[in-house]
């Protein structure tokens, strides 16, 4: 079992930046690919990016491309997520995940999930 526990979330005003941290617990995620999702209010949980576990190759939404970067520290078993530019449609729960399988992290059905940290961006 792997527990992952997001941090990083809050308030902040379009234009800015946060850094989203997903530390993990219980198993080394080294072998894991990592995945970011989020979930507006009345809308559907959605893809925001993965990272491989093998060569650290990295996917993003094309909503956030450009503008949000992903990456993993192994030594210290946590996962990132870099916000710049924020955006008032950035505002969101927003949920990390893990899978053995890239395609089945992509596709949202990951294995192991956080609780979610809350991210508002204000206009």
């Amino acid at each position: 079992q792997v527990q992952l526990v997001e941090s990083g979330g809050g308030l902040v005003q379009a234009g800015g930046s946060l850094r989203l941290s997903c530390a993990a617990s219980g198993r080394t995620i080294s072998t894991y690919n990592m995945g970011w999702f989020r979930q507006a209010p009345g809308k559907e949980r959605e893809f925001v990016a993965s990272i491989t576990w093998s060569r650290g190759e990295t996917t993003y939404a094309d909503s956030v491309k450009g503008r949000f970067t992903i990456s993993r520290d192994n030594a210290k078993n946590t996962m990132y997520l870099q916000m710049n530019s924020l955006k008032p449609e950035d505002t969101a729960v927003y949920y990390c995940a893990a899978s053995g399988l890239i395609w089945r992290l992509r596709a949202g059905a990951g294995e192991f999930w956080g609780q979610g940290t809350q991210v508002t961006v204000s206009s």
